[in-house]
């Protein structure tokens, strides 16, 4: 069964970073793309940003492009979440999933428990 820790949100104020970890486990790592998603209070959850089972491919969401990227250290069976110049707007629980390379939760069969990130103005 896979299983994925996630760790590394925080408060932060407007224009910081952060970089969220995910731990897999369970599972051949190299078999699974990776995503991330945020659910904002009172919103549906959405896309941030995906990476195919190598790197190779990077899937953004229009909100983390120019600011969010993803890497995957498959010799740790991890992927990152880097975020700069975080805005208000960015504050939710971020979610890693993992499955099939996509931007759409039902592409991802496991998720994680998530991290919550706040940005203050």
């Amino acid at each position: 069964q896979v299983q994925l820790v996630e760790s590394g949100g925080g408060s932060v104020p407007a224009g910081g970073s952060l970089r969220l970890t995910c731990v897999f486990s369970g599972r051949t790592f190299t078999n699974y793309a990776m995503g991330w998603f945020r659910q904002a209070p009172g919103k549906e959850r959405e896309f941030v940003i995906a990476t195919s089972w190598n790197g190779g491919s990077t899937y953004y969401a229009d909100s983390a492009k120019g600011r969010f990227t993803i890497s995957r250290d498959n010799t740790k069976n991890t992927v990152y979440l880097q975020m700069n110049s975080l805005k208000p707007e960015d504050t939710a629980v971020y979610y890693c999933a993992a499955d099939n390379y996509g931007g759409i939760s039902s592409d991802y069969t496991y998720w994680g428990q998530g991290t919550q990130v706040t940005v203050s103005s």
